[in-house]
């Protein structure tokens, strides 16, 4: 099997990066992990790939000031360098120009910890009970020029239960974070994801809408 080669980018610890680490050590996995990079030298993430025996390099930001053009083209020089085919942000916190995700059409994915396309940004958790959405959850997609705004690939549900404080809420969605992402990448590696008027069709049938996803509890 021609395993898909896998680059991730963090800037802190990497949960759902350790999520796809673990996923690949099947060797029936359609993806091998291949890279971590990080913008953040200390980035602990770093640390857990390099236990993993995988690549790491450190693309810092800061190094180029305000010249996000050539942070960009130093991130694709180390992608390129490692052979990287499809690129995975977990928990990266820079927004990417249009001229580097332009690069990687269908090949660039995100998880962002609502259900999208509501909650788009941060403070999604405190942003949701302040709401009073009765459900939230997280969403795999693949990355546009518009931030957040990219074809949903698979997103996981949990119910908002009373009392939940954004600590309790962002542990449950994290859970489902790290079920549905190495799901998305398995789809998306074996080439079952195509995208057709801005939607992602899954084996040529449309992904389920976020209202289907509602768990009993």
């Amino acid at each position: 099997m021609n395993r898909k080669r896998v680059g991730i980018l963090i800037s802190g610890r990497g949960s759902n990066m350790a999520a796809l680490i673990e996923a690949a050590k099947d060797k029936s996995f359609p993806a091998e992990i291949v890279l971590v990079a990080s913008n953040v030298a200390d980035a602990g993430g770093l640390a857990t790939a390099r236990a993993a025996s995988i690549a790491t390099e450190a693309v810092e930001h800061s190094a180029f000031g305000k010249d996000r053009a050539a942070f960009e083209r130093a991130l694709q020089a180390a992608l390129e360098k490692h052979r990287i085919e499809l690129v995975c942000l977990a928990g990266f916190m820079r927004l990417l120009s249009g001229d580097f995700v332009n690069r990687w059409p269908e090949r660039l994915i995100n998880i962002h910890p609502a259900l999208l396309p509501a909650f788009k940004g941060l403070d999604t958790h405190k942003r949701a009970l302040e709401s009073g959405a009765k459900v939230h959850g997280a969403t795999v997609h693949f990355v546009v020029a518009e931030m957040d705004a990219g074809p949903v690939i698979m997103q996981g549900a949990v119910v908002v239960r009373a009392g939940d404080d954004e600590a309790a809420l962002a542990a449950r969605v994290l859970t489902v974070e790290h079920r549905i992402y190495p799901q998305a990448l398995k789809l998306v590696a074996q080439g079952r994801v195509r995208v057709v008027d801005g939607h992602c069709l899954i084996d040529g049938k449309p992904v389920p809408d976020s209202a289907s996803l509602v768990p009993s509890a």
